[in-house]
């Protein structure tokens, strides 16, 4: 039960029994694992500050003040992540610097990494599974990733080596229940941000979690933003990464998965 402020695991045992299956099959003792968790409970900003602290004893604790308002728990009992990003959008100041941040409980991110502890893995690192995604994306030229997981629509633009726009939305319907129109409602305001910060189109968009209804989603896109819309699956990004069964996998909801593979080859 995905939620950035109650703990996740309704039945952690039975969680862990199927931990226990697929952990027998993979193996992994000795090696570092890396948990990949639901969107919901990541919250992801892009800040820009005039100064940022080179050292991380100092910039968590700023992050940590900017971003108390923003989010429905205490920043003090939560886990910051922070990466620098490339320069910002053309209106920005020249000398500002663009931070990737992430948030979340720690309480809920130790309920999961407590699964892999007791069964003696280590976790190396923990990442939203819409940004372990992002390396399936190429962003040569601006791209937009939509990815539905769940009744959770992410949306995501990259350009350029950094995440431009980032957007969480929880649909409350079922992959099945959602149109194309719907999709396109969601993106929209996005796309609309993008093109008013950066002064550009998105060049492409990526689907991902569609499943069969990918095509449909497709074509009415297409149609509507003037781009190629295709589904993750066949992102440049991939070539040359994936064997034939790995590649396989991203039509089968472990894009995010397969994304952390591609960094790591990286």
């Amino acid at each position: 039960m995905p939620s950035p402020v109650e703990l996740n695991l309704a039945d952690p045992s039975a969680v862990g029994d199927v931990m226990d299956r697929v952990l027998a099959r993979v193996g992994g003792h000795g090696t570092e694992f890396a948990l990949i968790i639901p969107d919901e409970v990541v919250r992801v900003f892009l800040l820009q500050f005039e100064a940022f602290p080179k050292a991380p004893a100092e910039a968590v604790p700023l992050l940590r003040f900017r971003l108390r308002k923003s989010v429905p728990f205490e920043t003090e009992e939560a886990i910051v992540s922070y990466s620098l990003q490339p320069a910002g959008p053309p209106s920005s100041p020249i000398a500002s610097v663009h931070v990737l941040a992430a948030i979340a409980r720690q309480k809920i991110i130790r309920q999961y990494e407590e699964l892999l502890e007791a069964r003696h893995r280590r976790v190396g690192i923990v990442l939203s599974s819409t940004l372990a995604t992002l390396p399936l994306v190429d962003d040569t030229r601006p791209a937009l990733l939509a990815r539905l997981a769940g009744g959770t629509l992410t949306t995501a633009i990259v350009r350029a080596g950094a995440l431009a726009v980032y957007r969480c939305t929880a649909l409350h319907l079922s992959g099945d229940a959602i149109s194309p129109q719907d999709l396109l409602d969601e993106i929209y305001p996005s796309i609309a941000y993008f093109q008013d910060t950066w002064s550009e189109p998105v060049g492409e968009v990526r689907l991902a979690g569609f499943d069969s209804g990918a095509e449909e989603f497709r074509a009415q896109l297409e149609s509507e933003l003037h781009c190629k819309v295709m589904p993750v699956i066949a992102s440049a990004a991939l070539e040359g990464h994936l064997a034939g069964e790995e590649r396989v996998q991203v039509d089968r909801f472990m894009e995010a998965a397969v994304g952390w593979l591609i960094q790591g080859k990286r």
